[in-house]
């Protein structure tokens, strides 16, 4: 993984300011990059830490993550 495009992506996830606007593939490798697991459910990409409580649930919108 790239970190410093990786560090760019969590930035502007965490400012929330674009949320629309970002690569699906880019928000999953940041994730695993991060330790979460994965799993798939038909269109839903179910993203889990065994330190955090909430599981994250991703779809795509074409080439982006829905917001």
């Amino acid at each position: 993984m790239k970190w410093p495009s990786s560090a760019k992506l969590i930035e502007q996830i965490l400012l929330g300011r674009s949320d629309a606007n970002i690569g699906f593939d880019d928000l999953c490798n940041v994730l695993i990059g991060l330790g979460f697991s994965q799993r798939t459910r038909g269109s839903h990409h179910i993203f889990s830490h065994r330190d955090v409580l909430e599981l994250i649930n991703l779809q795509r919108d074409g080439g982006k993550a829905k917001p």
